[in-house]
């Protein structure tokens, strides 16, 4: 593949500079996101709330796929990451609500924590484009 055929986008997120990454890349007919929690910039929203966060995250990660023009129902994949089991039902609802039309496959986790303790989702999409 070649370097034309990827195409990378930054979100302004403090650690994609610091780690080196992109909120995400399109290689070919495929667009991956990065994990995406609920913080803009240096701002949390939905402290507390797995739904607010849950949906925070993934409107920020469907923001990222439509720099390359792609919407909802490019979405094939996502993963989700939490940080307590009592939170599956909240981000359930807020993934039904987003995805319910177009059923992509998911991927739920239970994780020991967060970079930030106050994070309780993170979120990871892939999209096609083919």
């Amino acid at each position: 593949m070649t370097s034309e055929a990827v195409r990378r986008v930054q979100s302004g997120s403090p650690w994609e500079e610091s780690f080196g990454f992109a909120r995400a890349v399109a290689a070919g007919d495929r667009v991956l996101v990065a994990g995406t929690t609920s913080f803009k910039g240096s701002v949390l929203y939905g402290e507390g709330d797995p739904y607010e966060q849950a949906k925070v995250a993934f409107t920020t990660a469907l923001e990222a796929i439509a720099e390359f023009g792609l919407g909802v129902e490019s979405v094939v994949r996502t993963r989700v990451h939490l940080a307590h089991s009592r939170d599956v039902d909240e981000v359930g609802r807020a993934h039904k609500e987003l995805f319910d039309a177009v059923r992509p496959v998911t991927t739920l986790l239970v994780v020991e924590g967060f970079i930030d303790p106050r994070v309780l989702v993170s979120v990871e999409l892939e999209a096609f484009r083919g």
